[in-house]
Formats: structure tokens, sequence, C-alpha cells
């Protein structure tokens, strides 16, 4: 089967998270850029045959600009940063989706992941990065950094938001400046990087969910 990869402001090949503090960042102030050099993370789970996974997370950092029209409903943020996984032993395969949520008053704080548990890759209506989507009050989107475009067993491409690897010990993905924008919200909004992993070994598969810290997109 070929697959061939599109990355959305993506360099390198695959990935690693974290879980992070719940803390959010300052709002930046009208009418000017903000950027968030947002911490570096690590946090490690031992899977059930003994595999320790670290992730990481580094260099991430999103400048937040308003609209050239000067109006809160249009918002841009320019996300960067590179995602890590080392495990203690080769994994017969990883697969990563990694991404963005963004959301219109909700409080991206309260969702929280770690080991077995976290955001679902399909439980958020999903955008690619680079693109704007509309949200009211109460509603939050995924934008994902990968589109990878694979050929099925049918011949038919099929398009897909993980980057999978087979029989690795380490995995690095970098991406620089992907797109996140945000139309429509007239109140505060957020956004909060993720990825959900998922580990597969000879005797053991795990999947998580691992999330960076808040930043405000005003």
């Amino acid at each position: 089967m070929k697959t061939k990869a599109k990355f959305t402001g993506l360099t390198a090949a695959a990935a690693a998270v974290m879980v992070t503090s719940a803390l959010t960042a300052a709002p930046p102030s009208a009418k000017a850029d903000t950027v968030y050099n947002l911490p570096s993370q690590t946090q490690r789970y031992t899977m059930g045959d003994g595999t320790v996974v670290t992730f990481q997370r580094v260099r991430e950092r999103a400048n937040v600009n308003p609209s050239l029209g000067g109006t809160p409903l249009h918002r841009n943020a320019w996300v960067s940063g590179k995602l890590i996984v080392t495990l203690s032993k080769e994994a017969s395969r990883i697969e990563i989706y990694p991404g963005y949520i963004v959301g219109c008053q909700v409080n991206l704080a309260s969702v929280s992941g770690e080991g077995g548990s976290g955001i679902d890759a399909n439980g958020f209506d999903g955008a690619e990065a680079g693109t704007s989507v509309s949200l009211g009050p109460g509603q939050a989107r995924a934008f994902y950094l990968v589109d990878a475009e694979r050929a099925d067993d049918f011949g038919q491409d099929k398009h897909d938001k993980r980057i999978t690897y087979k029989k690795k010990k380490r995995a690095s993905l970098s991406y620089t400046n992907s797109q996140l924008g945000l139309r429509g919200c007239g109140g505060y909004a957020q956004a909060r990087s993720f990825a959900s992993v998922q580990i597969e070994t000879k005797h053991a598969m795990q999947s998580m969910s691992f999330y960076g810290r808040p930043f405000s997109m005003g």
C-alpha cells in the first residue's frame, strides 16, 4: 500500500506529547500580535508489558494576531513546535494524531487526559490546519496537523489524520507556522495542542492522549 503524507506546516516525522498544567496564558492586547512561548513538557507512562513511553513537547510557540479589519470576530494563531516519543524497546507500530483544539467561550483547561484516557481523535469535528472555521459560544473544533493520503486495497485515495511508524523506538516531528483560523466568535477564544498516540508492541497495545498548555486567542 502506498502512502503519501501531506503535512500542514509539518516537517520530519512522528510524534509525542504531553499532559500539562491547566493554566491559561494571559489574553493578548487588542490590535497587536501576541507571542506565547509555551513551556516544554515531559511525561512518562509504563505500558502493561513494561514498555516505558516518554513523551516530550518542546519549542511550542503561538503567534496570535487579530484580523486586518480590527474586529474580534476574526482571529488567527500561527503555531509551531516539536513532538518526540521515545520507547524503552522497539514497537511494532506507533500512530500519532497531532493537532489543536480551538474553542469559543469554552474553558479548554478543563480538558485533560493521561495514559489511556483523554481526547478521542474522532470526537471533534475536524478541520485541516491552514483553514478557518466558524464557531459560536460553547463550540469547539479540532484542527489536525496531518493529512496523510493513502491508497487502499482497491486503489482509492483515503485521507488520514495520523502518521504511522513501524518498528521504531523513537519518532519525532516538527511543525512550523501552522495556521488556526477562527471566525464568528464574539467572546473569548482559546486553543490547546493535543496528540493522541497509539503504541503496539508484541505483547501490548495502548492508546494515550496528551495535551499542551491552553493559550488565549483573544
